[in-house]
């Protein structure tokens, strides 16, 4: 038998003593406190205590929750930093699963948490809100891939649907052509692969990444210190810049950022991307990736668009006219078919029936053109070579040591609990060591009493310096 304590059974420098010291979790009651009630059945697990148990799950990458029990139980720094003596019964799995299951089903406490973390991140100087980085990372999703079924289900219009028509009219217009007619009102429908066993999931095909259910984490994070401000999931089969701009509002209003610049790779090399950041008065750099052609083709950049004329010039010299714009967005440019019959390039221009070359370009070409001349520009490329730094480096160790490799559970909504409370582990790590260098934080009334020992030791040098030295 020996006397510790376990105080003693802790190390200095551990993990959670810096947490512990640094962060607050406190917060947390006060956000749950409707969702318990005071004077019925038995007491409930304190709920700062059972979300200290989540995110050690995140923090150290236990996947399990039945695992989790089982390490809190014979680690003194777990009890240490739930504040239960060595003696006490560790919760059963099932506390953790149920409560998760009932009690925060319907409720954005998971957002709740991840949001007051980031303020506490912007109060200590750590985030700035100036220069973001975003992307996302696939999740394995708990389905096998080759139990499907093939569904046809409703195309969801884009969110910025009404400013493009908008765009397409006043396009048609200046250009003299007549309106559009009004779309049918049916819904356009597509086919889809869904999984028998987690319908949420979406079917991934993406070059280079690994066929089958997935779901995308799209994850912002500041430039400063790589903290994250936002995590948003979808099935894996949302493109990337479908939620983007609608994220970056959110963090804009709820965080009062100041956004200057954003770095985005290629995946979000679209026109409404470009123009909703010239709008917004926003320095994008976003990356390049090749545009697919056919083989033995002319590509699109070979094709020089004249400003003044409004049309293309081809490689030998044809200027390729405006016909119209359609729905998408997209002006259609087409040549002179009696032309391209005599051209001796024909055959590296275009295979069509009618010898006629079709050339798009979209309504928002500009912006994008303005947009992708950042990434040559000395500041683009400073801000863009970042990026590994910053938010790839983040989903590099979300994947590696916190478990963020595969969904733990099914359904949209619980991955986007493993997705904040991910973030939130990997925050408030972050913090912790930061301000565990920074040393503890200097108060006005500190700094005002370091400063008067200053000029109190700076007096008594002078006086030193003015007295004569003594005879020997």
């Amino acid at each position: 038998m020996e006397l510790v304590t376990i105080e003693s059974l802790v190390p200095a420098d551990h993990l959670l003593r810096r947490i512990d010291g640094s962060i607050d979790l406190e917060f947390i009651r006060e956000r749950v406190r409707h969702l318990y009630c005071a004077d019925n059945g038995r007491p409930a697990l304190d709920p700062v205590v059972l979300f200290k148990l989540l995110l050690i799950g995140y923090l150290f990458g236990i996947r399990s929750e039945r695992q989790l029990m089982r390490e809190v139980q014979v680690n003194a720094a777990y009890r240490w930093f739930l504040r239960m003596k060595l003696t006490d019964k560790v919760p059963d799995a099932s506390t953790l699963s149920q409560n998760r299951r009932r009690r925060f089903r319907d409720s954005d406490i998971y957002q709740q948490i991840f949001d007051e973390v980031v303020e506490l991140a912007c109060r200590k100087g750590l985030v700035t809100g100036q220069v973001l980085y975003t992307d996302s990372t696939h999740l394995k999703a708990n389905a096998n891939k080759n139990k499907f079924e093939v569904v046809r289900v409703e195309v969801k219009p884009v969110e910025y649907l009404a400013q493009l028509e908008a765009a397409v009219e006043a396009d048609r217009a200046e250009h003299g052509k007549r309106e559009l007619k009004a779309k049918v009102a049916a819904p356009e429908t597509k086919e889809i692969k869904q999984s028998r066993t987690d319908q949420d999931a979406g079917y991934m095909v993406r070059e280079g990444k690994p066929k089958g259910f997935f779901y995308l984490d799209h994850r912002t994070v500041d430039s400063r210190h790589a903290l994250i401000t936002d995590t948003h999931v979808t099935p894996a089969n949302v493109h990337d810049s479908v939620p983007y701009l609608k994220r970056l509002d959110r963090q804009r209003e709820r965080f009062g950022f100041e956004v200057k610049a954003v770095g985005l790779d290629a995946g979000y090399a679209t026109a409404a991307i470009a123009k909703g950041l010239e709008e917004r008065d926003i320095y994008g750099v976003i990356g390049y990736r090749t545009v697919n052609h056919a083989e033995g083709l002319f590509r699109k950049k070979q094709f020089r668009y004249d400003e003044q004329l409004d049309g293309y010039v081809c490689p030998n010299g044809q200027l390729l006219v405006y016909r119209t714009t359609n729905r998408e967005g997209y002006r259609q440019y087409h040549s002179d078919a009696a032309q391209c019959r005599e051209c001796p390039l024909r055959a590296q221009c275009t295979h069509s029936r009618n010898c006629t070359k079709v050339i798009t370009r979209h309504v928002w070409q500009r912006s994008k053109d303005r947009i992708d001349g950042h990434r040559l520009e000395p500041r683009g490329k400073r801000i863009y070579k970042r990026r590994k730094e910053t938010v790839e480096r983040s989903f590099a160790d979300a994947k590696q040591l916190h478990g963020h490799r595969y969904a733990r559970m099914r359904g949209l909504a619980k991955v986007q609990e493993q997705s904040l409370l991910t973030a939130v582990a990997q925050n408030i790590k972050k913090i912790a060591l930061l301000l565990s260098r920074m040393g503890p934080e200097m108060t006005p009334a500190t700094r005002t009493t370091l400063f008067n020992a200053y000029l109190g030791l700076l007096q008594l040098l002078r006086a030193l310096v003015a007295s004569p030295c003594p005879q020997p």
